[in-house]
């Protein structure tokens, strides 16, 4: 998970007093901070450090990350008038990342090689971003974003278009730079019914998806998403990541067998003693076995609190696996 490194010692010590999204978008920085876990857990990928509102910080949308709050935008889209001001944002300049990316590649290898440690690109599902433009803040429930998703569906197809191409293009330029597969990480999704998942989320993940079709592995990953998992599958991945709130032979049933999922350590137990988390990742990898492929992951992010020993534990304990 991209949250990797913020539970490291060194990560603390290298960010310092720079914001998140200075962070992000300080190629040294960010590539630094991508690189950290790969060097202290011998992970098997980096996945680069960015943040899923950096579309929209390159675009020019006022947004910041309020410390315990999350994204914060300065003037929500809640208007068919608010929707057509913003999209009539383009695209920023993504040399930034690109250059972030060139640096981590510097360090791993650019994959030519089977030696070399692949990285992952990363970006933000359209209806996620969207849900952020149209809160304002995070959210529990997202009733302003659902309520424009009916209330006015031209404007929620414009908005979610723009979303989707945002998070198309920050795709292209990592893998431009040579990220080796990507994730589109959907925060917000198990928000929604199947049936408006289905009509007003999915459709413009595939077309984000869409915009590095045919050149890397692409990974969709959503939590709280246990009941959509079969519609996420149809939309442009060849990966599914799966949270901690089901098991992977369930999740494997649910898309009958086909698709190779990613997963799905429960984070809180990375607190737990090691017995018992050595005892849940080895059910996780079992679980996994139902599957065609499985990539060993957490169901969620990294809290920051946790020790980084137990990870580096963990990582063991798989390739003893």
């Amino acid at each position: 998970m991209r949250q990797a490194g913020r539970s490291l010692p060194e990560y603390l010590e290298v960010r310092g007093s720079t914001k998140m999204l200075e962070a992000c978008l300080t190629p040294e920085l960010a590539a630094e901070i991508t690189l950290q876990p790969v060097r202290r857990h011998g992970v098997d990928a980096a996945i680069l450090f960015s943040d899923i509102v950096i579309p929209l910080r390159l675009a020019g949308i006022g947004v910041e990350i309020a410390p315990g709050v999350g994204p914060v935008i300065d003037s929500p889209v809640r208007t068919s008038a608010d929707v057509d001001r913003l999209v009539a944002h383009e695209p920023g300049d993504h040399a930034p990342i690109a250059a972030a990316v060139r640096a981590v590649l510097s360090e791993l290898g650019d994959g030519s090689s089977p030696e070399h440690t692949p990285l992952i690109g990363f970006g933000g599902a359209p209806f996620t971003l969207a849900a952020y433009l149209v809160e304002g803040r995070p959210s529990r429930d997202h009733l302003a974003a659902r309520a424009l998703m009916h209330a006015d569906p031209a404007a929620w197809d414009r908005l979610m278009t723009w979303t989707a191409d945002l998070t198309g293009a920050f795709l292209t330029a990592q893998v431009d730079a040579g990220a080796r597969a990507v994730q589109l990480f959907d925060s917000w999704a198990g928000s929604l019914s199947i049936a408006d998942y289905t009509a007003h989320a999915a459709p413009y993940s595939r077309r984000a998806l869409d915009a590095v079709a045919g050149r890397v592995p692409r990974v969709t990953f959503g939590t709280g998403t246990s009941e959509i998992l079969p519609v996420m599958a149809r939309h442009g991945a060849e990966v599914v990541g799966v949270d901690h709130r089901i098991d992977l032979a369930t999740a494997n049933a649910r898309l009958g067998g086909t698709m190779p999922l990613q997963g799905n350590i429960d984070p809180a137990l990375l607190a737990a003693p090691w017995e018992v988390l050595e005892a849940h990742v080895r059910a996780v990898i079992e679980s996994g076995r139902e599957a065609p492929a499985h990539v060993v992951n957490l169901g969620h992010g990294v809290p920051p609190e946790t020790d980084p020993t137990v990870l580096t534990r963990v990582v063991e304990l798989v390739h003893s696996l």
